[in-house]
């Protein structure tokens, strides 16, 4: 499926997780569920803040996606925008990568559920933006693939 990469929080507070595993509920109001590490930042903070955003990445976003994996370095923090990988804008939901051209906010139900060796969260759709995504990061059998023309 498409790759997203969740961030939340505030400043020094600031955190962020490549997800793989989420779908969208569609309803009045729609609903993304996620898949995410309990151990993580991104879960941690998400769940103190009760909000987060979820941007859905493109090709020219794979080292981005590795790097908030764990995959690759990212000296000074995953938020500098002076490394060239990213520009951030703070919003009331967390960090806003500004060459996202599709991405949701949502405010999390505040008791996620144990599900394997995950905690599966439940966010409340507030806001949509839609965009182009030409070449949209997909996640395939344990690798990126361009998507098929």
């Amino acid at each position: 499926g498409t790759v997203s990469l969740w961030t939340t929080g505030a400043g020094p507070e600031r955190a962020g997780l490549t997800v793989s595993s989420f779908m969208v509920a569609r309803g009045e109001p729609a609903h993304v569920l996620g898949l995410l590490d309990p151990e993580s930042d991104l879960a941690r903070t998400a769940l103190a803040t009760g909000a987060a955003i979820i941007h859905l990445l493109e090709w020219r976003h794979g080292d981005l996606a590795d790097a908030f994996a764990g995959l690759l370095p990212s000296p000074g923090g995953l938020f500098r925008s002076d490394q060239g990988r990213a520009d951030w804008r703070q919003t009331e939901w967390g960090p806003l990568l500004s060459t996202a051209s599709t991405w949701a906010a949502v405010r999390l139900q505040p008791h996620p559920q144990e599900a394997g060796w995950s905690i599966l969260v439940d966010g409340l759709v507030e806001h949509v933006e839609v965009g182009a995504a030409d070449q949209p990061l997909v996640h395939r059998r344990g690798r990126y693939q361009r998507p098929a023309p």
